[in-house]
């Protein structure tokens, strides 16, 4: 593909999945701007071509996880000087299943470990040195971002307080080693820390924890009350893997018998915050931001 001159009023948006690549794509079509989108085929919603059919501002191109080379292109053919990425990409995907060019291998084969800081750090040097800045996620979803104080109409009783102050500790170890973001705490022990399944995935096994000792009648001294806890890295980079809550985290949290949800202001992004805090309100499970 012929490069192309960079183009001001052009946006590159690579789509992972969920609500995430729309959400920013509708606030990038509001500020004017132009987006070419790189969907991934393994992940972004197959929605994304009825969106670009109805509007001549979005431009969509389809690639797998591992063409970097084919995605540098088609930047570099679209005009593309800036670029965002917004949606989840599957840990175990990016690990397992795809099939890496020869450029992608290259970088692959030069990481020192293969965790995922490490991973979208070096492709966003790669896409840098090609003259394709990787801006922050949040960029144009600000608002979205959450604010200090208590979302729900209940605030965390003393026992959950607890449990989130411990919490808190235990999620800040665990993300500064790029494990994960989020930690499932009962009594002040710790039931689930998060790795590559995700936060609800994560937040399930520790309700089918607890639902399994109940089912086999085990005494236990955890109170059956879950809090989860969800922060962002101690150095987090806001271009990826930003915290994410939806309406599908309280729906994990109410299957799993949570009551209780803690963030960290101005680095998690709450998507649908009014249905979010409505189904949180009717599960009596309350949502906290706290420094």
């Amino acid at each position: 593909m012929a490069r192309a001159p960079i183009l001001e009023d052009r946006l590159g948006l690579i789509a992972g999945n969920g609500r995430f690549p729309f959400l920013l794509l509708d606030a990038a079509r509001a500020h004017g701007l132009t987006v070419v989108v790189a969907a991934i085929k393994e992940e972004t919603d197959a929605e994304m071509n009825k969106r670009a059919a109805k509007d001549a501002g979005i431009r969509v191109h389809w690639l797998s996880l591992g063409e970097l080379s084919r995605l540098i292109e088609m930047f570099h053919a679209e005009g593309v000087g800036r670029a965002v990425m917004a949606g989840q990409v599957k840990h175990k995907q990016i690990f397992s299943s795809i099939r890496p060019d020869w450029r992608l291998a290259k970088l692959l084969l030069s990481l020192r470990t293969r965790n995922t800081d490490m991973l979208l750090g070096a492709i966003a040097k790669v896409l840098g040195d090609e003259g394709i800045e990787l801006i922050s996620s949040t960029q144009y979803l600000e608002p979205l971002l959450a604010k200090e104080g208590v979302m729900t109409r209940r605030a965390p009783n003393k026992t959950e307080m607890a449990d989130i102050a411990y919490g808190r500790t235990v999620a800040r170890g665990v993300a500064g080693f790029d494990l994960g973001q989020t930690v499932v705490i009962a009594a002040q022990a710790c039931v689930a820390v998060e790795a590559m399944e995700g936060t609800d995935a994560t937040i399930a096994r520790a309700g089918a924890l607890f639902a399994a000792m109940d089912d086999q009648g085990e005494a236990s001294t955890l109170s059956r009350s879950l809090t989860v806890v969800k922060v962002a890295k101690p150095n987090q980079d806001m271009r990826f893997d930003v915290p994410v809550v939806g309406i599908a985290t309280i729906t994990a949290m109410k299957a799993a018998g949570a009551t209780c949800l803690a963030l960290e202001p101005g680095r998690t992004l709450i998507f649908d915050v009014e249905a979010v805090v409505d189904a949180a309100n009717k599960a009596d499970i309350s949502i906290t931001v706290i420094q």
